[in-house]
């Protein structure tokens, strides 16, 4: 198959010229090119913020975690409430209650977290020792992340507008899970 180039003096616009870029092109649709750009943006940027949330928790002191058990931390944190393992994988939208479980044993061995027992039901929540570090990492956050984003009111809406496609194309990915689970 040829590419088609511009004639001398046509508009076409520069993006238009330009092949998707993509990690997988056995996996491109002709219906959407856009998804496959998007899977790979996605895998990047999730292999970044990862990077970027075990050592932005090293830098706040507490080190060897993995971004799971940060992210975990900082959900137990969350609202200062206590959490229940069935709440933490629902809200992380984690499947495997046991990837989660061994997060909240790593992060009650380091004295970040501590379980409580009420009958049957076990609840997690973050010490003050797991609070002084969250508060760490918050302000390395904001030092390193948020004064280099420099976003101003455009760039937060557009920030804002990504976050809501994200929470939708997560919905869509869990329906085409299901779907194909069913196959």
């Amino acid at each position: 198959m040829t590419k088609k180039r511009p004639v001398k003096g046509s508009a076409l616009p520069a993006q238009a010229a330009q092949a998707p870029i993509v990690s997988s092109a056995h996996l491109v649709s002709p219906r959407s090119a856009e998804m496959s750009e998007f899977e790979f943006g996605l895998i990047v940027a999730g292999n970044a913020f990862e990077r970027w949330v075990a050592h932005c928790m090293s830098a706040a002191g507490l080190k060897d975690l993995m971004p799971l058990d940060v992210l975990v931390l900082h959900h137990v944190t969350h609202r200062a409430r206590d959490k229940r393992l069935a709440d933490i994988c629902f809200i992380m939208n984690v499947e495997d209650t046991h990837l989660i479980n061994y997060s909240l044993k790593k992060l009650q061995n380091l004295a970040v977290v501590a379980s409580s027992k009420s009958g049957k039901e076990v609840t997690y929540a973050a010490t003050d020792l797991g609070r002084q570090y969250v508060e760490r990492y918050r302000a390395i956050r904001e030092s390193c992340l948020i004064n280099a984003l420099n976003a101003d009111d455009a760039l937060n809406r557009e920030i804002g507008e990504l976050a809501r496609l994200l929470r939708l194309l997560s919905g869509i990915y869990d329906q085409a899970a299901r779907s194909a689970a069913s196959l």
